[in-house]
């Protein structure tokens, strides 16, 4: 720590005293794992560099691998876990994927070459029917500990935490219905997706027993902006009322298009994304979106990830959380001829 740096300042914004910092900084004495992370958030948020003994006194290096971060909710995943991370008192590095530049297999022998304790994958090829999973069964073979988010497939043995689709798809087509839509249509992903793959088996089961649908309107494609605005002119044009989307960046593709077909939203389409990132609150008109419980997913896969890295045996089990649907202006009530 620089010359200028007083530990008086540090306990003050952590609002505990000098002697626990001292015991932060030093590694001496017993801290409890939230107050020295309140220690550890005081001295970068003041713009202090942390001693090299400190950085040197850290466990264990945890990858994070995630898809490309202009999708929002992965940034979101990456920032609640590395945060959970940095509060077990370990350093997390953040591995993007984009089109064409470094894969996931590249990073997971990157990440095995400099020795790292554990990994988390988000939205990797363990959700998709059509990838190679050699590479997570090479990971059991090193001892190296691994959790998965969102969504899994059989041979990929260890502990995954998803959002549950289909109480949110459920959750959506009935707040439609309720508003008297019938002619609901669902974008998504494509089906060898496993995320997708839960929407679309609920989207049907939901328009069913609602609606007594038996072969309802589905698109199949990309989770972005552009593939939204495309999806959404072709389900407009055949009349559909209410869209749910797959992602946010699908729902406010959407809205762009109606728009620009001149209609109103809601007044012509009510339109629901799928993740309720930040600034869907704020935006024009703010998104009816199906909330992910993105931190409370995190939390829970790295204190299990915690728990494989102390020595204890963790099933390979699937746990799924809740999500909320989070109604504002995008969506309303049909409108009748």
């Amino acid at each position: 720590m620089k010359s200028r740096t007083r530990m008086s300042d540090i306990a003050e914004h952590a609002q505990v005293s000098v002697a626990t910092v001292s015991r932060v900084v030093n590694g001496t004495g017993q801290v409890s794992d939230e107050t020295r992370h309140r220690v550890l958030v005081a001295i970068d948020s003041l713009g202090y560099e942390r001693p090299a003994t400190m950085r040197a006194a850290e466990d264990s290096v945890i990858g994070i691998i995630v898809p490309e971060l202009t999708n929002p909710v992965f940034a979101t995943y990456a920032h609640f876990l590395q945060s959970e991370i940095s509060r077990a008192n370990r350093i997390p590095i953040i591995c993007t994927q984009t089109p064409g530049s470094t894969s996931e297999s590249d990073y997971v022998r990157t990440l095995v070459d400099h020795q790292v304790s554990g990994i988390v994958f988000v939205s990797g090829r363990h959700a998709d029917l059509h990838g190679d999973i050699e590479r997570y069964h090479r990971l059991i073979e090193l001892a190296i500990p691994y959790v998965t988010i969102n969504g899994t497939r059989d041979g990929v043995d260890a502990p995954d935490f998803s959002t549950d689709d289909a109480a949110g798809i459920g959750a959506a087509v009935k707040h439609l219905a309720d508003h008297g839509h019938e002619r609901i249509a669902l974008l998504t992903g494509q089906s060898h997706l496993i995320p997708a793959q839960r929407k679309i088996a609920a989207f049907r089961t939901q328009m069913k027993s609602v609606l007594g649908q038996t072969d309802p309107r589905i698109i199949e494609t990309f989770y972005t902006y552009e593939a939204g605005a495309a999806g959404a002119k072709e389900l407009l044009a055949e009349g559909v009322t209410g869209i749910i989307c797959a992602s946010d960046l699908q729902a406010l593709g959407a809205i762009r298009t109606a728009h620009s077909l001149g209609l109103d939203v809601p007044g012509d389409a009510s339109i629901i994304g799928f993740d309720d990132t930040m600034l869907m609150a704020h935006t024009d008109p703010a998104l009816t979106s199906v909330r992910q419980p993105i931190q409370a997913i995190a939390r829970a896969a790295i204190q299990t990830l915690e728990t494989q890295l102390k020595g204890a045996s963790v099933q390979p089990s699937r746990f799924e959380y809740t999500p909320d649907l989070v109604v504002r202006a995008s969506t309303g009530p049909v409108k009748h001829s």
